[in-house]
């Protein structure tokens, strides 16, 4: 078949892929035009439809790659005005862009902090920089708190069932979040403060094109301060619910210093309140956003009714539909022919035939052997594709499968976690729902304790009004017995009236009876004067009786008064106290219809109450039933994610265990270090196991960490098992046969522990002892197998060093003391030539612990010196660690030269004290002097040549081999002084007794000769011993023994010669050979 008929199909395709990546690069070159035009450095508000196209960018491509792409590469530092529109045109992304915008801004978050701490250094011509500076920290903040709660979307549209959400019920959280959405608040506000205070600083209005170009971004500040408003009422009154006032008082403060202050002069420190009023207050935004009103006081969170009346700001853009100008640049849409119908395609066959035959020539003879091949390679694709597709469709539904089990599991954990956090809830109202009917009670039993007191008074009011009634008809009773006494008082007054008459007429008879007395005789003169006197007293009598009778008249009088007075005081307080008596019988009657109306209505609330709470308690019953049962399936799915994670487990182990046995197992090795180490890594993965399970067998409801433990110690344990066996191959017979034996115990106490985590029964009682037991005993046998000479780790060479030179400088200002105790203790006990002696060998000795005490200081310096020169970046241990062959070298210096002090004390203590002997001394200071040559040759190794501090060690050197000469010379001295020469005196010996002493001398000769001879082999191969273990090549220890054999052409001579071992040796008799582990 000719396939001319199959050209149409293929040059649709390549028009679809050139449509394709034609509508690509129109969308690039889109985004390319709407991102230069948004964000230059021309001081304008940036233009709605073009921050519309970057956003739609996002949606279309769910992200702000290409936005960032292009976005990168602005000259930000150039210009304040340049990235202040990027800021603005990045906020309007944040909020109305595709939601993974916020992801790839994250990714950007350095650059952007970057480049607003460098504006907020830098001062520019119009004022930008500060701002620029805020508004980096408000969009570095939304970025952050919304990577964090990525419920609440960038542009803070949520719902309230949302914001419960994030919250959660933990009351920390909650308080946590008020804080960030304080926090949230004060960036945004301190953005419109520094806008704000610019434009009225600079006398700037909004219908400027500056000043909108600085206005602008706080459309977007309105609307993220309306929202944080809202969520910020909404927290605080579900704190207020679940905490004291006390506790939340700093949160109202910070509220209302948020909404409201009075302040005295313009914008020291913007709030909400004055922002919106200043902001609806400006031209610009009139026509742009409508701006809600706050109300006047900020809410009573106190209060918790004051919930009710709050109402959510909203902020409303009108819709302004701007002709969009036709874009210069923008390119006509290409047309898409992909979907031309078949029908126009039929209707010109001929003109495709020409098309074909024009491009690739006529057939030959209506046949080509093109068409074969391609109706072969055609089928084959068909073949290829099918495959294909039956491949990814295989793939896609093991996909699908998976993930539908996912979501199933995952919907289900939601939901379980739903459940459970609406039955907390549900709860919680149900607990408040108590509180109130609780307390509805408690208001019912307090209203009818006031209806019983009501009563108790209105009956005290009664018996007070009978008192007083009472006391009514008593005073009226006393007003008129007062009566009757006052009418016989004035009954009184008259007959004492009469009497003073009659006494008035009796004086008129008596006076006329004196003058007749008088003319009658003067004898009865003194009888009449009797009889005057006697009426004279009469007479005062009746004086004093009318005077009596005349106040008894005058209190009579004051009593009647008293009396009128009390009565018209007693009569207005009767009427008072009658209409008091009135007042209360009405405001009794009223009390009683208000107790009973009161008691009715308490009846009904308490029968609602009662039924309320039975449905209540119902619910309540419900919900625990239910989560008893989620409890259950919780604790059901743990436990078969620990049945799932022990299979694996026993799994990984037996795979262990069965490479035990595999013939190809057979040439792996390990060492034994990495077996210790593996070892110690399983040890404690068991305790995180034991740490796991006691966790769990207290909590069923999370084996979170039993499952982690139990997944690391399978690994490691298998891992231990294997590179045990893997060590078992290198090892000896017995070692081997017991590591074998000891890893399969491993595996089998291993399998047992999680045979016993399978069942519910046994798994109490699952104990990894064994398990440790067993790890413990292949522990060992590999730190039998370990090399001996690595005792010390490589990370504690370097703490031995300095170790060691420390123990050195103590071990010489120990033999310094203890040879001034020697000195003082000689001066005491010996006197004449043994003190002289004594002082002197002792002043060389502590002249020599000088000396060595100043060659360690110099040799302490010279390797601070080469530590520092060669560590580089790494530490003083690493340094140490690797050079450990030089670092035990100058270890095995100091321990020498510390030992020989010691001893070289010892020594001179015994010969003060006459109990050794003097060699014993010069030999210890030729050790002496062989130790320090040591360690100034271990020092030397990687000293520099030309360092100071090399040439100071020297010289120390030097001066310690003087020291050393000084005390044997001082000790060979003091030997000659001491020991007495008897003068040999032959002159009383005849020839045959000369004869015969000069042989016995001779004998003693050669018997110490031979003494001599083999005390020198035995030191020599003391000596060799020392330097096989130092590891000294045996033809420079055959040199420095001095054991070389004599020259076949010496002269001989009859007079035996003196052996070369005989001679004294050299000062530093003992080779200065470091050890073997300082060569590299």
């Amino acid at each position: 078949m000719n396939s001319i008929r199959q050209v149409p199909s293929r040059v649709k395709s390549k028009r679809t892929e050139t449509n394709l990546g034609a509508e690509r690069e129109h969308f690039d070159k889109q985004q390319l035009s709407s991102i230069s035009k948004a964000i230059n450095s021309t001081e304008t508000p940036v233009k709605e439809k073009h921050a519309r196209r970057i956003i739609l960018g996002t949606h279309r491509e769910k992200g702000a790659y290409t936005f960032w792409s292009y976005a990168i590469g602005l000259p930000l530092s150039s210009s304040a005005i340049l990235s202040w529109k990027f800021y603005h045109v990045l906020h309007k992304v944040l909020r109305d862009g595709h939601v993974n915008s916020l992801q790839d801004c994250m990714r950007h978050y350095s650059n952007i902090a970057e480049t607003g701490v460098l504006w907020g250094n830098l001062r520019d011509r119009h004022g930008y920089g500060q701002l620029v500076s805020q508004y980096a920290k408000l969009l570095c903040f939304k970025m952050e708190f919304h990577t964090k709660h990525q419920d609440i979307r960038p542009n803070l549209e949520a719902t309230d069932e949302v914001l419960e959400r994030t919250a959660g019920t933990d009351i920390n959280n909650v308080f946590q979040l008020t804080v960030e959405v304080f926090d949230y608040m004060d960036v945004e506000l301190r953005l419109a403060e520094s806008v704000l205070r610019q434009l009225n600083t600079s006398i700037a209005i909004s219908t400027l094109t500056a000043g909108q170009c600085k206005l602008s971004p706080l459309i977007q500040v309105i609307q993220d301060c309306s929202h944080l408003y809202h969520y910020t009422v909404k927290l605080l009154f579900k704190l207020h619910a679940c905490l004291p006032p006390d506790t939340l008082q700093g949160h109202r403060e910070r509220f209302h210093d948020q909404f409201h202050r009075q302040v005295e002069y313009s914008y020291p420190e913007l709030f909400l309140k004055t922002f919106f009023n200043k902001a609806r207050d400006m031209m610009y935004f009139k026509r742009l956003i409508q701006i809600p009103r706050l109300p006047d006081s900020p809410p009573n969170f106190l209060r918790a009714s004051a919930l009710a009346e709050h109402v959510k700001p909203m902020v409303v853009i009108p819709d302004d539909e701007e002709p969009e100008e036709q874009e210069e640049d923008e390119p006509e849409p290409l047309i898409d022919v992909s979907e031309a119908p078949l029908a126009s395609m039929a209707s010109q066959p001929q003109a495709s035939v020409d098309i074909f035959d024009q491009a690739f020539g006529p057939p030959n003879n209506g046949f080509d052997d093109r068409d074969l091949q391609i109706e072969s390679l055609k089928k084959e694709i068909e073949l290829l594709r099918a495959e294909l597709e039956k491949i990814k469709a295989e793939a896609q539904r093991y996909i699908t499968q998976l993930k539908s089990q996912i979501n199933s599991l995952e919907a289900e954990l939601e939901e379980q976690r739903v459940q459970k956090q609406r039955a907390l809830v549900e709860n919680e109202q149900l607990r408040m729902e108590l509180e109130a009917t609780r307390r509805r009670n408690a208001e019912h039993e307090n209203v009818q304790s006031t209806f019983v007191e009501a009563e108790k008074r209105s009956q005290a009011t009664e018996l007070r009004y009978n008192k007083l009634k009472e006391k009514h008809a008593e005073l009226v009773a006393n007003h008129a017995e007062l009566l009757r006494k006052s009418a016989d008082t004035v009954k009184m007054l008259s007959a004492t009236q009469q009497t003073q008459e009659e006494v008035a007429r009796t004086k008129q008879q008596l006076a006329f009876e004196v003058e007749r007395v008088k003319q009658e005789s003067d004898m009865k003169l003194e009888e009449q004067k009797f009889e005057m006197d006697k009426l004279r007293r009469e007479l005062e009598e009746k004086i004093g009786e009318i005077q009596k009778i005349k106040g008894t008249l005058q209190t009579s009088e004051k009593a009647g008064e008293q009396l009128n007075n009390s009565m018209t005081s007693l009569q207005a307080e009767k009427e008072r106290l009658m209409r008091c008596v009135s007042e209360k019988e009405a405001e009794l009657s009223s009390l009683r219809q208000a107790a009973q109306l009161k008691e009715s209505s308490l009846v009904q609330e308490r029968d609602k109450s009662s039924k309320e709470l039975e449905e209540l308690q119902g619910k309540l019953k419900e919900k625990l039933s239910r989560e008893e049962l989620l409890q259950k399936k919780l604790l059901e799915e743990q436990f078969a994610l620990l049945q799932g994670t022990v299979a694996e487990a026993e799994i990984i182990i037996q795979d262990a265990v069965a490479k035990l046995d595999d013939p190809l197992h057979v040439r792996c090795t390990s060492s034994p270090d990495y077996l210790v180490s593996r070892a110690e890594a399983t040890l404690n993965s068991i305790n995180k196991v034991q740490a796991g399970h006691a966790h769990y067998l207290k909590n069923m409801g999370d084996a979170g960490a039993l499952l982690r433990a139990l997944t690391q110690f399978s690994h490691l344990t298998a891992d231990t098992i294997i590179n045990g066996s893997a060590t078992a191959h290198m090892a000896p017979t017995d070692h081997a046969d017991r590591l074998t034996e000891n890893c399969r115990g491993c595996a089998t106490q291993s399998l047992h522990f999680l045979q016993e985590l399978k069942s519910k029964a046994s798994l109490k009682g699952a104990d990894p002892a064994s398990i440790r037991v067993m790890i413990q005993k292949i522990l060992r046998i590999a730190q039998d197998l370990r090399p001996k000479g690595m005792d010390i780790g490589k990370e504690e060479l370097g703490d031995m060093v300095d170790k060691e030179m420390a123990a050195t400088s103590a071990a010489i200002e120990e033999a310094v003391r203890r040879i001034d105790e020697m000195m003082n203790q000689a001066r005491r006990d010996t006197e004449g030539v043994k003190l002289e002696v004594n002082e002197r060998i002792l002043f060389s000795c502590t002249d020599l612990m000088k000396a060595i005490r100043l060659l360690v200081v110099a040799s302490t310096d010279l390797q601070k010196e080469i530590v520092e020169s060669g560590r580089g970046a790494a530490t003083v241990k690493e340094f140490y660690a690797r050079n450990s062959r030089w670092t035990e070298g100058l270890i095995s210096a100091a321990k020498a030269v510390g030992w020989g002090a010691t001893q070289m004390v010892d020594s001179a203590d015994k010969v003060v004290l006459h109990t050794g002997k003097y060699e014993e001394l010069i030999v210890c200071s030729h050790e002496i002097a062989a130790s320090t040559a040591q360690l100034v040759a271990a020092s030397k190794v990687k000293a520099d040549r030309g360092s100071k501090k090399l040439s100071n060690l020297q010289q120390a050197s030097r001066h310690v081999n003087e020291m050393a000469a000084n005390v044997v010379a001082s000790t060979k001295t003091g030997q000659e002084q001491i020991e007495d020469k008897d003068t040999m005196d032959f002159s009383g010996l005849s020839l045959i007794k000369l004869k015969k002493e000069e042989m016995e001398s001779q004998v003693k000769v050669l018997e110490l000769e031979s003494l001599l001879e083999n005390e020198r082999l035995r030191l020599g191969e003391l000596r060799k011993k020392h330097y096989e273990i130092a590891g000294v090549p045996m033809e420079q220890l055959a040199q420095d023994n001095g054991l070389r054999a004599p020259s076949p052409t010496a002269p001989s001579s009859p007079k035996p010669s003196k052996p070369a071992l005989m001679k004294k040796p050299a000062l530093a008799q003992k080779p200065n050979i470091p050890p073997k582990t300082m060569f590299r």
